[in-house]
């Protein structure tokens, strides 16, 4: 492999012109996580020697804070591997320098990196453990849109139970108004409140994947009250269920979670995408009540690898011995 030039831009002007099929590593994402509060892009990029783009991935760091110490802390994550030029054999080692660079610039500004969402399970292993990440496992799920239809894949009774709640007057529709995008807002920030794990951008992040066209937001109303709300984000012929929120007890008669889920699987196979992925699916628990309900509308569960490093050595080396594999 031939030598390449490593380097980060933090700044959107610097920005040389990537490939943007991958939206999760593009320009668009870059410009929309500066534009939102708490969140930096950091786009590590690779060129040759004539300076031709090679590879380039997005990292998002991102500012938090908790009711425990420490208090306050930065995280850094990546979504996928990157994008690499087709020339590229040796991604591995390519995403290995470009994941060292990013290390060395971060350092100990933030308290720990996370990749996941890599493309396969065992994708640059070598790299990762060499610098030093612990690998955790974990579940991914994905619906294939393309080759039945989502009614196929689902039993007779979850259709029943989703008929009875569009009877009932449930409907799920985009958010189109401000009206609606405050209540979506409203509803996943509630939701999320005592889920220190999961962080939830801004509102200026979902306003700008509405406005881009790189995704869209939905909400299920029951009478005068919103009962769930999602946030599906598209790259290239796939989406990804990014975000969503419900209330599950004071409406279970009508299954807001089951009927957010299904409009948003629909309106992705009517828009033609070949896969709906589930982002964030979690730890492979023998028992994991998301896992089993998103399996309910018949996905196919994948065993993967959520790959991290803190920048706190003895808890990185403690980590590692505890998710030794």
């Amino acid at each position: 492999m031939n030598q390449l030039k490593t380097y980060i831009v933090t700044r959107e002007k610097e920005l040389p012109a990537l490939d943007d099929t991958n939206f999760f590593h593009s320009s668009q994402l870059f410009r929309l996580t500066r534009q939102t509060p708490r969140q930096k892009p950091y786009m590590v990029i690779a060129e040759n020697g004539d300076g031709k783009v090679m590879a380039h991935m997005l990292a998002i760091v991102r500012y938090r804070s908790s009711w425990f110490p420490p208090y306050f802390f930065m995280h850094c994550r990546l979504l996928g591997e990157g994008v690499y030029a087709p020339e590229i054999e040796q991604r591995s080692e390519v995403f290995g320098e470009m994941l060292s660079a990013l290390r060395q610039r971060l350092s100990k500004r933030v308290l720990y990196i996370e990749v996941s969402n890599q493309s396969q399970k065992m994708f640059a292993y070598r790299e990762l453990r060499q610098q030093q990440f612990f690998p955790v496992h974990w579940m991914s799920i994905h619906n294939s849109l393309h080759s039945r239809t989502p009614e196929e894949r689902i039993s007779e009774r979850m259709q029943r139970l989703i008929d009875r709640a569009y009877e009932r007057g449930v409907i799920t529709k985009e958010v189109e108004s401000a009206e609606e995008f405050t209540v979506f807002n409203k509803l996943l920030r509630k939701h999320h409140l005592l889920k220190p794990k999961r962080f939830i951008p801004k509102e200026e992040f979902f306003r700008g994947i509405v406005e881009g066209g790189h995704g869209r937001l939905y909400i299920t109303r029951y009478k005068n009250h919103v009962i769930g709300c999602s946030a599906c984000a598209y790259s290239g012929s796939n989406a990804y269920l990014w975000y969503s929120a419900y209330r599950r007890k004071s409406f279970a008669f009508v299954h807001p979670d089951i009927l957010t889920i299904w409009h948003t699987i629909k309106d992705c196979h009517q828009r033609g995408f070949d896969h709906i992925f589930f982002l964030d699916v979690g730890l492979p628990f023998r028992r994991n009540p998301y896992r089993e309900f998103i399996l309910r509308f018949g996905g196919k569960p994948v065993s993967t690898f959520r790959w991290f490093r803190c920048s706190i050595k003895w808890i990185n080396s403690l980590l590692s011995w505890i998710y030794r594999d």
